[in-house]
């Protein structure tokens, strides 16, 4: 097969996982395109379907094979080829090819820059030589996109796999990253979300230092570029360094992810965390003294062993007293491999669950009465998509995907366009909804 009838081969893609994988996946996709390759949204009509899988606990990997196994149902009887990447094979390489062994090709995630080599092999077509290429396919809207500083992780939670599926913790160059971030401005990019397993610990395996706020500051000298939004941030290595650039600079959201997982001492400590709680108290303190509009988000895992009554008590008196503004609670998944899979009194499921409705119903009451304090105060937001003739739109104080949303009945708004927005409501106790502001400069 020359290379003419290969590129005649369309492409469909499904991708789940995180924001990482998403960027993972839209350098495949810039390859592909580069090469000549088009693109389908139809699975079914698609010659090539590439799966970038999600491997990160239990629920995740059942998800990634339920689907491989519905594409391999799309290519009965065709000569439809199926490629697995992402974390899935990363996970258990020779377990997973023995498991489906249907599945075309599978791709560790360091081989993702030879997918054009893959597929030429699978179709036994002439190869062409690939010219370098850093550019990305964005699969978010134009005026936003995430920028993957680091690869792997070196704090080896208890609970977590991803060390040994991604590996050790691994700083992309500050060059490299100022010239990406300057390609997806060019393709319109306003917003940057900063995104890694740990970001705060950004530059110590290149630069023999904690180099985030340096990135930051060369970030923000690019010249297009308004806002650089902070993902993942590790409590314990939240200095004032960055407090104070977060404070200070103009183009950095107020507002920071940062997990935290619990604040019973005990739970921490079996967790393999380098925090206390009283270290997580007085960080926070700090942040809302020198940053008192930052908005924080954070992640709890409900039922590790060890988990008592008591110390769940703690964990929702914490989050009843400190109120914060987006938080994600996730039940402890048993993973194979990590130190808390041979952890003593485990949690039953139907008590995690209990407590995971419990909590959830406690936050909730924390965002209702957080809510009920925007209704009249007014917000310049962006909007991300029109639907249905309304306005899906997110202020700086939200983070898109993950948190909710501000809805503007409005379908002249411009996607990726700001407008100020005063809130007028509350829609299902977490969504807001807005009116276009205009007082007398805008008028």
């Amino acid at each position: 097969m020359t290379k003419d009838e290969l590129i005649q081969k369309t492409i469909g893609f499904v991708s789940l996982g995180c924001d990482k994988n998403r960027v993972d996946l839209e350098h495949i996709m810039a390859l592909l395109k580069d090469y000549g390759f088009t693109f389908t949204n139809d699975a079914k009509s698609a010659d090539i379907i590439i799966i970038n899988t999600c491997a990160f606990i239990e629920s995740a990997r059942v998800e990634s094979i339920d689907t491989i196994l519905e594409m391999l149902e799309l290519k009965k009887d065709t000569n439809k080829k199926i490629i697995v990447t992402g974390c899935l094979p990363d996970y258990k390489f020779e377990e997973i090819k023995q498991a489906i062994p249907e599945v075309d090709r599978y791709i560790n995630v360091c081989d993702n820059d030879k997918i054009i080599d893959i597929i030429s092999n699978l179709f036994q077509a002439d190869k062409d030589k690939l010219r370098a290429n850093q550019s990305r396919i964005l699969t978010t809207p134009n005026h936003y996109s995430y920028l993957k500083i680091s690869e792997g992780c070196n704090n080896f939670c208890a609970y977590c796999t991803i060390p040994y599926i991604r590996g050790r913790f691994k700083s992309t160059p500050i060059e490299n990253l100022v010239d990406e971030a300057k390609e997806l401005v060019k393709k319109g990019v306003k917003e940057i979300i900063l995104v890694g397993q740990d970001v705060t610990r950004y530059g110590i395996d290149l630069y023999k230092k904690h180099s985030l706020v340096a990135l930051i500051k060369e970030l923000s000298k690019i010249k297009g570029l308004e806002q650089i939004r902070l993902l993942y941030c590790y409590p314990e290595e939240i200095d004032d360094e960055l407090i104070n650039e977060i404070a200070n600079n103009d183009k950095v959201c107020k507002y920071i992810d940062m997990p935290l997982q619990h604040v019973n001492n005990q739970i921490l400590k079996k967790m393999n965390r380098r925090n206390t709680k009283e270290q997580t108290i007085s960080l926070i303190e700090k942040m809302r003294e020198k940053i008192p509009d930052i908005a924080i988000r954070t992640t709890f895992i409900i039922g590790l062993p060890g988990e008592n009554r008591k110390r769940f008590k703690e964990l929702k008196e914490f989050v009843a007293t400190y109120a914060l503004d987006h938080v994600g609670f996730f039940i402890y998944s048993r993973e194979e491999g990590t130190r808390a899979s041979t952890f003593s009194h485990q949690v039953p499921n139907f008590i995690k669950r209990m407590r995971l409705k419990n909590i959830a119903k406690l936050q909730r009451e924390v965002v209702t009465e957080k809510n009920l304090e925007k209704i009249d105060k007014i917000y310049d937001v962006v909007v991300d998509s029109i639907q249905e003739g309304v306005a899906v739109c997110r202020s700086q104080y939200q983070c898109p995907d993950v948190d909710n949303v501000i809805y503007v009945k409005n379908p002249n708004l411009v996607v990726g366009n700001r407008y100020k927005v005063k809130i007028t409501s509350i829609v299902d106790w977490y969504d807001l909804e807005g009116e276009i502001y205009e007082d007398e400069h805008t008028k």
